[in-house]
Protein backbone atom coordinates (compact mmCIF):
# COMPACT_ATOMS: atom_id res chain seq x y z
CA UNK A 1 0.00 0.00 0.00
CA UNK A 2 1.33 3.27 -1.39
CA UNK A 3 1.73 5.81 2.01
CA UNK A 4 0.09 9.01 1.69
CA UNK A 5 1.15 11.72 -0.34
CA UNK A 6 3.10 14.95 1.81
CA UNK A 7 1.99 18.43 0.72
CA UNK A 8 4.18 21.22 1.97
CA UNK A 9 2.93 24.78 1.69
CA UNK A 10 5.36 27.11 1.67
CA UNK A 11 4.46 30.73 1.53
CA UNK A 12 4.99 34.73 2.35
CA UNK A 13 2.48 37.05 2.67
CA UNK A 14 2.77 40.51 4.36
CA UNK A 15 -1.07 41.31 4.98
CA UNK A 16 -2.66 38.39 4.73
CA UNK A 17 -4.10 37.62 1.60
CA UNK A 18 -1.40 35.09 0.52
CA UNK A 19 -2.03 33.40 3.68
CA UNK A 20 -5.75 33.28 2.55
CA UNK A 21 -4.75 31.32 -0.57
CA UNK A 22 -2.31 28.78 1.25
CA UNK A 23 -5.07 28.20 3.77
CA UNK A 24 -7.06 27.11 0.46
CA UNK A 25 -4.47 24.90 -0.57
CA UNK A 26 -4.77 23.40 2.49
CA UNK A 27 -8.18 22.50 2.18
CA UNK A 28 -7.71 21.28 -1.21
CA UNK A 29 -4.86 19.25 -0.29
CA UNK A 30 -6.28 17.76 2.91
CA UNK A 31 -9.48 17.00 1.15
CA UNK A 32 -7.51 15.00 -1.38
CA UNK A 33 -5.92 12.74 1.13
CA UNK A 34 -2.94 14.45 1.06
CA UNK A 35 -0.45 14.87 4.75
CA UNK A 36 0.09 18.65 5.21
CA UNK A 37 2.68 21.01 6.47
CA UNK A 38 1.67 24.80 6.59
CA UNK A 39 4.85 26.37 6.59
CA UNK A 40 5.47 30.49 6.44
CA UNK A 41 8.80 31.59 5.90
CA UNK A 42 10.78 33.81 8.01
CA UNK A 43 9.83 37.57 7.97
CA UNK A 44 13.33 39.81 6.99
CA UNK A 45 11.77 43.27 6.87
CA UNK A 46 12.96 45.60 9.60
CA UNK A 47 10.49 46.24 12.40
CA UNK A 48 10.03 49.85 11.18
CA UNK A 49 9.22 48.81 7.71
CA UNK A 50 6.52 46.42 8.87
CA UNK A 51 5.22 48.88 11.96
CA UNK A 52 4.49 51.67 9.49
CA UNK A 53 1.52 49.74 7.83
CA UNK A 54 -0.91 48.67 10.00
CA UNK A 55 -2.30 45.44 8.00
CA UNK A 56 1.27 44.14 7.43
CA UNK A 57 2.04 44.48 11.61
CA UNK A 58 -1.50 42.98 12.33
CA UNK A 59 -1.03 40.23 10.03
CA UNK A 60 2.40 39.22 11.61
CA UNK A 61 0.58 39.24 14.67
CA UNK A 62 -2.34 36.93 13.35
CA UNK A 63 0.12 34.56 11.91
CA UNK A 64 2.41 33.74 14.66
CA UNK A 65 1.27 30.73 15.79
CA UNK A 66 2.21 29.19 12.04
CA UNK A 67 5.77 27.94 11.94
CA UNK A 68 8.62 28.54 10.13
CA UNK A 69 9.73 26.69 7.22
CA UNK A 70 13.55 24.63 7.73
CA UNK A 71 14.71 22.57 4.81
CA UNK A 72 13.16 19.33 7.02
CA UNK A 73 9.87 20.20 5.39
CA UNK A 74 11.08 20.55 2.05
CA UNK A 75 13.06 17.38 2.16
CA UNK A 76 9.85 15.72 3.35
CA UNK A 77 7.34 16.87 1.02
CA UNK A 78 6.36 14.60 -2.04
CA UNK A 79 5.23 17.70 -3.96
CA UNK A 80 5.57 21.29 -2.43
CA UNK A 81 3.63 24.80 -3.21
CA UNK A 82 5.32 27.80 -3.01
CA UNK A 83 3.19 31.27 -2.28
CA UNK A 84 4.06 34.65 -2.63
CA UNK A 85 3.09 38.21 -3.59
CA UNK A 86 4.53 39.76 -6.50
CA UNK A 87 7.76 41.87 -6.06
CA UNK A 88 8.28 43.58 -9.33
CA UNK A 89 7.31 41.01 -11.31
CA UNK A 90 9.66 38.29 -8.96
CA UNK A 91 9.10 36.77 -5.70
CA UNK A 92 9.04 38.57 -2.66
CA UNK A 93 12.30 38.63 -0.79
CA UNK A 94 11.58 36.26 2.45
CA UNK A 95 10.66 33.66 0.03
CA UNK A 96 13.48 33.92 -2.27
CA UNK A 97 16.40 33.67 0.77
CA UNK A 98 14.50 30.44 2.00
CA UNK A 99 14.62 29.05 -1.20
CA UNK A 100 18.48 30.17 -1.78
CA UNK A 101 18.97 27.84 1.53
CA UNK A 102 18.08 24.54 -0.42
CA UNK A 103 21.77 24.17 -1.72
CA UNK A 104 22.72 21.46 0.88
CA UNK A 105 18.86 19.66 -0.50
CA UNK A 106 19.67 20.03 -3.94
CA UNK A 107 23.06 19.09 -4.37
CA UNK A 108 22.14 15.84 -2.76
CA UNK A 109 19.40 15.08 -5.45
CA UNK A 110 16.76 15.41 -2.69
CA UNK A 111 14.30 18.16 -4.46
CA UNK A 112 14.45 16.04 -7.49
CA UNK A 113 11.25 14.43 -8.91
CA UNK A 114 9.22 16.59 -7.00
CA UNK A 115 5.96 18.08 -7.90
CA UNK A 116 6.06 22.12 -7.73
CA UNK A 117 3.38 24.52 -8.13
CA UNK A 118 3.08 28.23 -6.86
CA UNK A 119 -0.24 30.88 -6.30
CA UNK A 120 0.40 34.57 -5.74
CA UNK A 121 -0.98 37.70 -5.10
CA UNK A 122 -0.41 41.51 -6.47
CA UNK A 123 -1.70 44.89 -5.23
CA UNK A 124 -2.83 45.61 -8.66
CA UNK A 125 -4.18 44.11 -12.33
CA UNK A 126 -1.55 42.82 -14.34
CA UNK A 127 0.92 43.37 -11.38
CA UNK A 128 3.28 40.96 -12.72
CA UNK A 129 0.96 37.19 -11.13
CA UNK A 130 2.32 35.70 -14.54
CA UNK A 131 5.92 36.45 -14.07
CA UNK A 132 6.38 36.16 -10.98
CA UNK A 133 4.94 32.69 -11.57
CA UNK A 134 7.05 31.88 -14.26
CA UNK A 135 9.89 33.07 -12.11
CA UNK A 136 9.50 30.41 -9.43
CA UNK A 137 9.44 27.70 -12.29
CA UNK A 138 12.89 28.75 -13.34
CA UNK A 139 14.10 27.11 -9.22
CA UNK A 140 11.84 24.35 -10.24
CA UNK A 141 14.21 23.72 -13.51
CA UNK A 142 17.03 23.39 -11.65
CA UNK A 143 15.87 21.21 -9.06
CA UNK A 144 15.09 18.68 -11.80
CA UNK A 145 11.30 19.18 -10.09
CA UNK A 146 7.56 18.37 -11.76
CA UNK A 147 6.05 21.10 -12.67
CA UNK A 148 2.14 20.90 -12.28
CA UNK A 149 -0.03 24.34 -13.31
CA UNK A 150 -3.90 24.46 -12.47
CA UNK A 151 -4.35 24.39 -16.22
CA UNK A 152 -7.39 25.14 -17.50
CA UNK A 153 -8.18 21.65 -16.09
CA UNK A 154 -11.66 22.75 -14.22
CA UNK A 155 -14.57 25.19 -14.65
CA UNK A 156 -13.43 27.42 -12.23
CA UNK A 157 -10.08 28.02 -14.14
CA UNK A 158 -12.18 29.46 -16.98
CA UNK A 159 -13.65 32.06 -14.16
CA UNK A 160 -10.65 33.03 -12.64
CA UNK A 161 -8.82 32.66 -15.95
CA UNK A 162 -4.87 32.30 -14.42
CA UNK A 163 -3.29 28.60 -15.89
CA UNK A 164 -0.12 29.41 -14.18
CA UNK A 165 -0.80 28.88 -10.94
CA UNK A 166 -3.86 30.59 -8.37
CA UNK A 167 -3.62 34.71 -8.51
CA UNK A 168 -5.48 37.31 -6.74
CA UNK A 169 -5.47 41.36 -6.54
CA UNK A 170 -5.28 42.51 -3.53
CA UNK A 171 -6.52 45.45 -4.14
CA UNK A 172 -10.01 44.52 -4.85
CA UNK A 173 -10.07 42.99 -0.85
CA UNK A 174 -9.66 39.41 0.31
CA UNK A 175 -10.04 36.35 -1.82
CA UNK A 176 -13.53 35.86 -2.51
CA UNK A 177 -14.91 32.41 -2.91
CA UNK A 178 -14.00 31.62 -6.98
CA UNK A 179 -10.28 32.49 -6.00
CA UNK A 180 -10.22 30.33 -2.86
CA UNK A 181 -12.13 27.51 -4.85
CA UNK A 182 -8.88 27.43 -8.07
CA UNK A 183 -6.65 27.20 -4.75
CA UNK A 184 -8.59 23.94 -3.72
CA UNK A 185 -8.71 22.40 -7.10
CA UNK A 186 -4.52 23.11 -7.88
CA UNK A 187 -3.93 21.96 -4.61
CA UNK A 188 -5.96 18.39 -5.69
CA UNK A 189 -4.26 19.08 -9.13
CA UNK A 190 -1.04 18.94 -7.51
CA UNK A 191 -1.45 16.20 -4.66
CA UNK A 192 -3.37 13.42 -7.73
CA UNK A 193 -0.36 13.83 -9.99
CA UNK A 194 2.20 13.28 -6.80
CA UNK A 195 -0.07 10.55 -5.70
CA UNK A 196 0.31 8.36 -9.10
CA UNK A 197 4.12 8.99 -9.24
CA UNK A 198 4.73 7.82 -5.82
CA UNK A 199 2.54 4.73 -6.88
CA UNK A 200 4.26 4.14 -10.21
CA UNK A 201 7.88 4.52 -8.12
CA UNK A 202 6.69 2.15 -5.88
CA UNK A 203 5.37 -0.45 -8.34
CA UNK A 204 8.63 0.00 -10.13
Amino acid sequence: MVEPVNVAVIYYSSTGTVHALAQAIVEGAQKAGAGVRLRKVRELAPPEAVEANPAWAQHLKDSAGVAEATLDDLGWADAVLFGTPTRFGNAASQLKAFIDTAGPLWQQGRLAGKVCSAFTSSGTAHGGQESTLLALSNTFYHWGGIIVPPGYTDPIQFRTGNPYGTSHVAGAGAPGDEVLQAARHQARRVVDTAAALKAGRAAS
